[in-house]
């Protein structure tokens, strides 16, 4: 026998197959971690086997054997094999780089192992109870042996330590004595969850409907993708728990992807309350423990539920069933690294390979999602009202230039002071929003106008008062903010711009003794950081929970009746053509958080630019005449999903390097697109220039970027390949060129 091995080894002159002898003795199956022989002096290298052949085209004499099976089971499906396979041709990366998202980077290198414990149990051939009597003189002894006898089983000795003083010395002697015995027990390091005694509802006529649509779309491999658009408190978790156990019951298994780490613990709360020890949690959060653990659970078949944020579509489920992924229109979904891959593409084809169901849940889904929907690419189920029928929040927006002219110039408006006021002489909760952490956005001269920025990066320095320092949020640099301008040596340095930190200030000074909790990426560092902030608001330790968008999403506090959006304008005006889809799904989102149980909510939209229509829509909560408007402004300026872009981004220390290699790869492209797409297609390129890069120094490295926007015609496809397959053979031209498929971002 033969097996085809993947070395693990990142680098594109091994990304291939490679032939090894598989000996008489050695069971290999494909899918096994292995150690083989590789390059000069045979050292071992570690791979994995993706087929098996009983014939093989070259001379058997010079092939070498495969040295060892790493683990007793395959550690990848053949199904993740395949899909490795469609990644590498889908995402132009290295097959390993594909392999290593299906499996714990621990478990490369073995650098985890099984947790093992020792235990002792009762001898075989002892009468535990004759042995009881016969200790009279030693009263700990017959109590380690009473406990064994009761537990009918082997026990942790580190378990009976805790119970009884002592124990470790009596258990040495019984030992001795040959009346226990000692042996070692292989346990599972599990992450917890908080208990939130969750019980199922009564579905809604909607709801029901919207079951039976995803339990319909799990037996139809052409319409087997329902796009779930429910508004906010409308029930879309409780439509999941139902499905799920549909699909449970058909003995199948499901995946639920959470775009925020800080959504996890609810929803493996509410998920193990109705599935029990089924589940299992896949998410950077986890100890390298937890995560090796819960992976091994999965694929040792303990879990029939996955739960986790991005990457947890790869998970090794055997039996799969239905993806949901809730959320569908955040961008953490797109992975910013290579593979640059997209979950919510993954998980379709999954559910190709696999047959079932893809759900995609959202109250503001993604534009080209509803587009599809409407289309009738994916089947569309709607959720227009709340559960109980509990009115949606009441929203009021509050113009921040006339608060200005009245000499308000704090960061909460008169309104939004007086709610919080009510509110939290109410002895209710309230929520504050603010898409930037630290204290200030910026710090400046007054004097000259000199602004401090990074060393190594384009990009203004941002003030943190905890620290009483200034950071860079892309290279983590740090600097003391400065007494006097480092340009013009005037005393005039002053912080501009909100953050996290400064909204918290300001709630103290209004009300000084409110108690408050931040979430923002500075305060959730720690393990266990998110359960404990969600936890503590969510029992009442404190009245009112600051954050930035991890905290727009998602959480069900029934105490919240009012949400404050400090500043709605933030989003807006960022150079992206998705600047108002995110700005619409962000507020709506936020705005959800209020009025979830019996109390009515309110929200105060704070802006500088109220009569924007974004900001209308917003207000209303009224996603279609969002969509309907929106559809129309892309239509108009051929953006997706009327077109498509790629971006190529090149980044070098070197200035006039980076920039010389950015314009003879635009060109060289742009010619070899042009024959590629043939007289019929040139006006199928819309766009394809290269220019620096809005940020154009991140890290030291000075970056250019190429923008290409491709129309959507039948002649796409063959586009993009031209462009993947030019890539492959230029992206060597400066120390770092990237292609990226719809870029989350055009910074």
């Amino acid at each position: 026998m033969y097996a085809q091995i993947v070395v693990d080894i990142n680098h594109a002159a091994v990304d291939r197959f490679f032939t090894y002898r598989i000996p008489d003795a050695l069971p290999v199956r494909v899918g096994h971690h292995v150690f083989v022989p590789f390059g000069q002096g045979d050292r071992l290298k570690e791979g994995f086997v993706v087929a098996l052949s009983d014939s093989t085209d070259l001379n058997p004499s010079l092939l070498k054997d495969v040295a060892r099976i790493i683990e007793p089971y395959p550690v990848l499906l053949e199904e993740q094999i395949r899909l490795a396979r469609w990644m590498h041709t889908a995402y132009h990366c290295l097959f390993i780089d594909a392999l290593a998202c299906m499996i714990p980077a621990q478990l490369r290198g073995q650098r985890v192992r099984e947790k093992k414990i020792r235990t002792v149990s009762i001898a075989p051939g002892v009468n535990a109870e004759e042995q009881i009597a016969l200790l009279q003189r030693a009263p700990v002894q017959q109590t380690v042996l009473r406990i064994l006898l009761n537990a009918g089983a082997e026990v942790p000795k580190s378990d009976i330590g805790k119970l009884l003083p002592g124990a470790s010395a009596a258990i040495t002697a019984l030992l001795k004595k040959g009346i226990l015995t000692e042996s070692d027990m292989q346990v599972f390091r599990k992450p917890s969850s908080p208990n939130l005694h969750d019980v199922p509802h009564a579905l809604t006529e909607r709801q029901q409907a919207a079951v039976d649509t995803i339990e319909a779309a799990r037996h139809d491999p052409e319409h087997n993708t329902v796009l779930l658009h429910g508004v906010t408190g409308s029930g879309k978790t409780e439509v999941y728990l139902h499905a799920i156990r549909a699909c449970i019951d058909a003995d199948k298994q499901a995946i639920v992807l959470v775009p925020e780490i800080s959504l996890t613990p609810q929803t493996v709360g509410r998920f193990s309350d109705r599935f029990g020890d089924r589940i299992a949690v896949l998410h950077s959060r986890l100890s390298v423990g937890e995560r090796f653990d819960e992976w091994r659970r999965i694929r040792l078949g303990m879990a029939d539920i996955v739960i986790g944020a991005r990457s947890a579509v790869f998970a090794p489920v055997e039996r799969l069933g239905l993806v949901i992924i809730d959320e569908e229109h955040e961008s953490s979904y797109q992975s910013e690294k290579s593979p640059r891959y997209s979950a919510i593409d993954v998980a379709a084809q999954r559910i190709r390979e696999t047959g079932g169901a893809l759900v995609l849940g959202s109250a503001t889904p993604q534009l080209v999602s509803y587009y599809r929907a409407l289309s009738g690419r994916y089947v569309l189920c709607s959720l227009p009202e709340r559960v109980a029928g509990r009115p949606l929040p009441d929203v009021e927006v509050v113009n921040m230039r006339d608060e200005l002219l009245l000499g308000n110039n704090g960061i909460f408006s008169d309104r939004l002071v007086e709610l919080l006021s009510t509110t939290l002489a109410k002895g209710q909760q309230a929520m504050l929003f603010i898409n930037r952490r630290g204290y200030s956005t910026f710090v400046s001269c007054r004097s000259c106008g000199y602004v401090l920025k990074c060393d190594n990066c384009d990009i203004s320095m941002t003030y943190h008062k905890s620290e009483s320092r200034t950071r860079c949020h892309y290279c983590g640099m740090v600097k003391p903010l400065p007494e006097k301008c480092p340009n013009c040596g005037k005393p005039f340095m002053k912080q501009f711009g909100i953050g996290t930190e400064q909204v918290e200030e300001a709630l103290h000074k209004l009300f000084p003794s409110v108690r408050s909790l931040r979430m923002d990426t500075d305060t959730m560092r720690t393990k266990g950081s998110y359960e404990r902030i969600l936890s503590a608001f969510a029992a009442g330790q404190a009245q009112v929970l600051i954050g930035t968008q991890m905290i727009a999403k998602g959480h069900d506090f029934p105490n919240v009746t009012l949400v404050g959006v400090v500043a709605a304008d933030t989003t807006l005006n960022l150079p992206d053509y998705r600047s108002p889809e995110r700005t619409f799904q962000l507020l709506t989102q936020v705005a959800g958080r209020a009025g979830r149980d019996e109390m009515p909510g309110k929200v105060v939209l704070q802006t500088y630019t109220p009569q924007h229509p974004i900001i209308r829509f917003a207000r209303e909560q009224n996603y279609p005449a969002f969509y309907q408007y929106e559809i129309m402004e892309r239509r108009k300026m051929l953006y997706p999903p009327f077109s498509l872009f790629l971006r190529v981004v090149f980044a070098d220390r070197n200035e006039e390097q980076v920039a010389d290699a950015c314009i003879a790869y635009s060109k060289a492209l742009e010619a070899e697109l042009r024959n590629a797409l043939g007289p019929d297609g040139q006006n199928d390129i819309l766009l394809l220039v290269a220019a620096e890069a809005p940020i154009a120094r991140i890290s030291g490295y000075v970056r250019y970027q190429l923008l290409i926007k491709l129309l959507r015609t039948r002649r796409l496809p063959s586009a993009v390949r031209t462009v993947y397959d030019f890539h492959s053979a230029h992206s060597d031209v400066c120390a770092e060129v990237q292609l990226e498929l719809n870029p989350q971002d055009m910074y």
